[in-house]
């Protein structure tokens, strides 16, 4: 069977852009969250959250361009861009038919829809853009980062809500190993914050009301969570085949082993109270890992800072790993950039890697006291200094939507 590494990594995110930025505030702890800075949230019903600031899209493409394309479509550019730089590929030298591009977005261009309705409302239709639906499709981020490095093989936008990018990696896995392709550009981008998502997610009472301190709002498997809070940007990583990045030399910062892909099949936002759900998509990233339970020395868990979702995951985790589920290092990246929906699974994924490539499990900030019904080994403040070789990264959808994938260091 063919394998599959990663090879490159983008990150545009509320706490730094960049792999290695990226990488040092997650070590440091860095709160991404906030009152927000880039849309006016005066009629908000929450006022903060995880936003990515200063962010230029003319670093990325044309100023027309920009303007014809949606910030969700921008993220994804940007992100692609920093993986292709990062893993030193030359993409005019590719073999376009087996390069592809899996980017999946929970949400789409929601302030382009939301923009030109109100322009409807108030205007009428003809004056409803005529860029609007290219721009507000969840799939253009695929097509805009596909035309802009000619990758003319596989192209996929995997839209299931928070487990998005952890599918759009894993289906990319599968494609790399029926030799559908050698190369794929893979993972997610979202760029919700404006009111109207906003206030969706808080009619359903999903977010967090700590209106009193908005930077400890966020708090995975701590008993006093109320709600997760929302953010926004992009991860993208390059998936290869081994041989094809031997050949050209390129750094491997994983192995990518395994992929579980599950759906609860209950309820349309609430997940299963027992995790059976999750528990068998770990399991089905392990069988195809062929670990053994105890194997697993870190879990990048999907850890929402919702009552509902860390109680469901912890009973999941000690399901499939027993009494390992004492030993194995769990934390929740959402501590520090919210939650970023279609975005979330491959920012954590880049996340995850650095405990492999820099030997670093990143904290669980905000963590105060761990729910006793959280029984798993979350860690807290201070991050813990591991070599690890081997670890899971889980992703839960509203749907009953479940996506884990097993990387594992790369030695030979």
């Amino acid at each position: 069977m063919r394998r599959v590494v990663i090879t490159g990594l983008g990150v545009i995110s509320p706490i730094a852009t960049g792999k290695e930025d990226y990488w040092r505030a997650l070590r440091e702890g860095r709160n991404g969250i906030g009152p927000f800075t880039t849309f006016d949230a005066s009629d908000s019903p929450i006022p903060f959250g995880a936003d990515v600031k200063d962010f230029d899209p003319a670093r990325w493409m044309d100023s027309k361009e920009a303007k014809r394309s949606d910030r969700v479509i921008q993220f994804a550019v940007a992100a692609a861009d920093l993986a292709v730089a990062d893993a030193k590929l030359d993409t005019g030298s590719l073999d376009p038919n087996k390069f592809g591009v899996y980017i999946g977005s929970g949400q789409g261009g929601i302030e382009t829809t939301f923009n030109n309705f109100k322009t409807m409302m108030e205007k009428g239709p003809k004056r409803v853009s005529p860029f609007f639906i290219p721009m507000m499709i969840s799939n253009m981020s695929t097509a805009y980062v596909a035309i802009k490095h000619n990758a003319k093989g596989p192209n996929m936008c995997v839209v299931t809500a928070c487990a998005t990018s952890v599918h759009s990696v894993g289906e990319a896995y599968h494609t790399i190993v029926r030799e559908d392709a050698d190369l794929i550009i893979a993972g997610g981008s979202e760029a919700a914050l404006r009111t109207i998502s906003i206030a969706g997610f808080a009619a359903m009472k999903a977010l967090s009301t700590r209106m009193d301190d908005p930077a400890r709002a966020s708090r995975p498997f701590d008993v006093d969570r109320d709600g997760f809070v929302m953010g926004e940007g992009a991860g993208c990583l390059i998936l290869e085949e081994l041989e094809h990045a031997k050949n050209r030399g390129a750094h491997i910062y994983a192995e990518l082993v395994g992929y579980g892909n599950t759906c609860d099949a209950g309820h349309i936002t609430a997940p299963d109270p027992e995790g059976d759900g999750a528990a068998r998509a770990m399991r089905k990233a392990l069988a195809g890992a062929r670990w053994l339970p105890e194997d697993v020395e870190y879990i990048n868990a999907h850890g929402t800072s919702t009552p509902l979702n860390d109680k469901m995951e912890s009973m999941a985790i000690r399901t499939v790993l027993g009494d390992h589920a004492d030993k194995a290092y769990v934390n929740s990246t959402k501590s520090m950039i919210g939650h970023c929906l279609g975005a979330a699974g491959a920012l954590e994924t880049v996340a995850a890697l650095q405990a492999i490539e820099e030997g670093v499990i990143h904290p669980t900030i905000n963590l105060d006291n761990l729910d006793p019904e959280c029984n798993i080994n979350v860690v807290g403040a201070t991050p813990v200094e591991k070599r690890v070789s081997r670890l899971l990264v889980n992703s839960f959808g509203f749907g009953g939507h479940n996506g884990v994938i097993a990387l594992q260091r790369y030695e030979g």
